[in-house]
């Protein structure tokens, strides 16, 4: 007789022909509300989009440039950290192995480069301690957002069009979003102030503003001095944080680098957000927050805003991975805690990129182009940074890109994902950062001729999205 395998009421028990149960589903009615909001579906439907159509030539992704990518500088600058640990930490050799294997500092263990590094290329003095190191920019954002959000009542502003990333951490943290509109020059003030003003009359406490003051994703927009000035002294006199987000600023025309928000505050009014997956290596998903805001309250004394953060994040991911801040660590020491000097070459690939992008689309879509209706395309010209925005006469969403790549083989970003599905219809974003001069011609030329059909893109869509 041969023994049973499997244990009473066990399913693999039932005898075969019986009736099985029916499979446990879930139905998205069930859950947050956050796993099918358009914020969280963006990113996830543009890879979809390039996976199924691996040809197409993509100003779609918003990837630093790998051309300079080397794994053999891996090792290199990991022992340069490990060389840092000794020398400059004063550490035994069983403190350095447990620096670099075992769990981390939950704030960090590469607080104090980041802190050099400030100070070198942001004229930006940090304490160390006020620093919080990140899975990526994105983590930090979450947190900040979560510590911020009390109730319902807590809301945070941000400049519309603004980045998914920042729009999806708030659908997760369930904090409101109050557009504030954005020109050329960054965000409007005055429009901010108003906000601000009508969220307060609703009953609603605004607590922070979030803004990318050097050209922005999607946008490309840059502030002036006066008006990063005039931010500072808006977010003291209103009452409010400023959240900034910094990622773009080294990819300038080479022209003098204005100051970063926080390098004007006085006030500890800006949480600074910064990131390395653009500047060094994306896939270290390293990014940090500098958080140097007193918090008083609990009865222990007043302890920095990134203390508490940090008390998330040991809730969340515990600590940051320490073989990526080696890394990430080694790559700093190597460029003298300087990122303006480790991002001249690939500053001058994007500086050549937007020269080739500008350039292209004004000999395809300018009045002497011959492209019809040439009035009706218009686009604007950051000065930096990624990413350039075109204005088309046709509703430019998920289902044209799709007819972009089918037929004519070339991927965007359709801008209505970052006004969180309210506007930008008529709007694409194009991303240079990846591609070469040839390719980026190529590209254009395949959207000239997508382009020169879009009056025949589908007008019952066109009739129900409102222009932007």
């Amino acid at each position: 007789m041969t023994a049973s395998l499997t244990a009473p009421g066990d399913v693999r028990a039932t005898r075969p022909g019986a009736p099985q149960p029916a499979a446990f589903r879930l139905d998205t009615a069930s859950l947050h509300a956050s796993v099918t909001d358009p914020a969280l579906t963006s990113m996830t439907l543009l890879n979809d989009i390039a996976g199924r159509y691996p040809r197409a030539v993509s100003f779609a992704a918003g990837r630093p440039y790998e051309g300079f990518y080397d794994t053999g500088s891996l090792p290199r600058q990991l022992r340069a950290f490990e060389e840092h640990l000794e020398k400059e930490a004063g550490l035994g050799p069983d403190d350095v192995r447990r620096t670099f294997f075992q769990y981390g500092r939950t704030k960090g263990v590469i607080h104090e480069l980041i802190a050099r590094h400030l100070e070198l290329d942001e004229a930006l003095t940090a304490d160390a301690e006020s620093i919080v190191v990140t899975t990526g920019a994105q983590e930090a954002m979450v947190l900040v957002l979560r510590a911020l959000r009390r109730d319902a009542q807590d809301v945070v502003l941000a400049a519309a069009p603004a980045y998914v990333g920042f729009l999806g951490a708030t659908r997760l943290v369930d904090i409101g979003v109050r557009p504030v509109r954005e020109g050329p020059g960054g965000i409007d003030l005055d429009d901010l102030t108003e906000q601000i003003r009508r969220a307060r009359q609703e009953g609603l406490r605004p607590r922070a503003c979030y803004v990318v003051p050097d050209f922005a994703n999607p946008s490309g927009a840059s502030m002036s001095l006066e008006d990063r000035q005039r931010l500072v002294d808006l977010a003291e006199r209103e009452d409010i944080l400023l959240l900034e987000d910094n990622p773009y600023a080294f990819f300038h025309a080479g022209t003098p680098r204005l100051p970063a928000l926080k390098a004007l505050d006085r006030a500890r009014r800006v949480v600074y957000f910064g990131s390395f997956s653009k500047t060094a290596y994306a896939g270290a998903r390293i990014g940090y927050v500098v958080a140097d805001q007193p918090v008083t309250g609990d009865g222990s004394g007043a302890v920095l805003f990134a203390d508490q953060l940090a008390r998330l994040k040991s809730m969340l991911t515990l600590n940051t991975s320490t073989v990526a801040q080696a890394a990430i660590g080694g790559f700093l020491i190597e460029n003298g805690c300087s990122m303006e000097r480790a991002t001249r070459r690939v500053a001058a690939v994007y500086r050549r990129n937007l020269r080739a992008v500008l350039d292209g689309i004004e000999e395809r879509f300018g009045r002497r182009s011959g492209f019809r209706p040439a009035g009706a395309v218009s686009w604007n010209t950051p000065s930096g940074g990624m990413f350039v925005v075109l204005t088309l006469p046709f509703v430019a969403d998920d289902a044209a890109l799709e007819r972009s790549a089918a037929e004519f083989g070339v991927l965007w970003t359709p801008m209505h994902h970052f006004y969180g599905g309210a506007a930008g219809f008529h709007q694409i974003r194009l991303s240079f950062s990846v591609l070469t001069p040839e390719q980026i011609a190529e590209g254009l030329d395949r959207l000239a001729s997508f382009a020169a059909t879009g009056p025949r893109l589908d007008r019952r869509t066109m009739t129900e999205r409102t222009p932007s």
